[in-house]
């Protein structure tokens, strides 16, 4: 079993958000603990209510809303009544036992999960602490809950899903694409070191997703806002963005800033590797397709960016193996595109233009020596001095017999 503990300052919107899968039939309310009435009994208002009335008797505490989820293995196909009881020990474990809390087991996903919303101030208005909950009293209860209910332990799954590529390109229209999109951003915000938005957006372009700002002059640009595209097999938007707020874990804007500034530092200690890559790559690469065949051999993915006019302006290289993104530009001036495009001429310069520039030195009375001059440059040379067929030499060059002067008899 995996415990997820966020805490939060929007009751309501944490409840909407459960609500909102009851009615798409992705979740069911299975328990109201301390609830005057049923699950099935109880209105939207009668479930916010016995949550705020108790978050109002304490104004100080502005993280009021505590919303944590339990998830178990794939191969678990636990019950309704289970759960409630796993959620019951687990509440009492943690120290949320005598508190009100709603249940929904949710159907979005491949694994058997539940998600329990309740809030961390008491009936006698005392905040309870949420600091380090998660390895000072999440992570026992879990061990617990594990051998109680003989569930598969967290640590044989975190195994598992290494093993494991549960993450797929989003395919529009084919599955849930707010579960999908949800599961690919927080992936690559989790896995990937990128230090900017074109940089997250490289890796998420290989998932079919696009982290969008919108136009520079709307309200959305100027306040920091983020929504997120699905893209189609041409790498057009399609369909309708989703709000970064919408999502879970909240990928927003700001809290991808603070993202860029820790990577810059973790991204660091694999420069060195994803350079000497590209050295090898470079040496025997005369075109950005044939560099990005050597690359993808060193699990390497090369992005060209280009202008509106098709003009090649940017490099963005991916190592899959490490999970980090660097532009051309943030490794070393030679690796930009300009340098690199330069490469790629020196690399398909034809042997006769090398063997002319040396018979040119030659001729010049340069520091080159005839005989340093390769056998290609002698043949060379042969045919500039000897243009002509040589079959055909004798006859151009024999010399024509005097014809005799008749002599005249008188």
């Amino acid at each position: 079993m995996v415990a997820k503990i966020e805490s939060g300052k929007s009751l309501i919107g944490a409840l909407h958000y459960n609500e909102r899968k009851v009615k798409a039939g992705k979740a069911k309310l299975i328990m109201a603990q301390l609830y005057p009435n049923e699950p099935g009994h109880l209105s939207f208002d009668e479930k916010l209510f016995r949550l705020t009335d108790l978050a109002s008797r304490n104004f100080r505490t502005k993280t009021n809303t505590v919303h944590l989820s339990l998830n178990f293995d794939l191969s678990e196909n636990l019950t309704p009544e289970t759960l409630c009881q796993i959620s019951e020990s687990y509440m009492d474990r943690i120290g949320f036992g005598q508190q009100p809390f709603l249940v929904y087991q949710h159907f979005d996903a491949g694994h058997n999960h539940i998600h329990i919303l309740t809030t961390n101030v008491d009936a006698d208005g005392t905040r309870i602490s949420l600091h380090n909950i998660g390895k000072l009293k999440s992570e026992p209860a879990r061990k617990a809950i594990e051998l109680e209910f003989g569930l598969v332990k967290a640590e044989e799954q975190l195994k598992a899903s290494q093993n494991i590529q549960q993450i797929k390109p989003l395919i529009y229209g084919m599955i849930d694409t707010k579960r999908a999109m949800t599961n690919i951003v927080n992936h690559v915000a989790q896995a990937y070191k990128f230090t900017s938005l074109p940089e997250f957006n490289a890796v998420l372009a290989g998932y079919n997703v696009m982290a969008d700002r919108g136009p520079k002059e709307t309200v959305m640009f100027n306040q920091g806002g983020l929504r997120y595209w699905a893209l189609d097999e041409n790498g057009v938007k399609t369909g309708i963005p989703l709000k970064a707020s919408s999502l879970y874990k909240k990928p927003t804007l700001k809290l991808l800033n603070e993202r860029f500034k820790l990577n810059e530092f973790l991204r660091k200690p694999f420069k060195g590797a994803i350079s000497k890559s590209i050295d090898k790559a470079l040496a025997k690469s005369t075109s950005h397709q044939c560099l990005k065949q050597h690359l993808a051999g060193d699990n390497i993915e090369l992005l060209i960016r280009k202008n509106p006019e098709g003009r090649i302006y940017g490099l963005t290289f991916i190592d899959h193996q490490n999970k980090v993104v660097f532009n051309g530009s943030d490794l070393e001036k030679g690796y930009s595109a300009a340098a690199i495009e330069s490469t790629f001429k020196t690399n398909r310069k034809p042997q006769a233009e090398i063997d002319t520039a040396m018979l040119s030195q030659v001729a010049a009375g340069g520091q080159t020596n005839k005989q340093e001059l390769t056998s290609t440059s002698f043949d060379l040379l042969g045919d500039l001095l000897n243009p002509v067929d040589q079959s055909n030499s004798q006859n151009l060059f024999e010399k024509k017999k005097k014809k005799k002067r008749k002599k005249l008899r008188l």
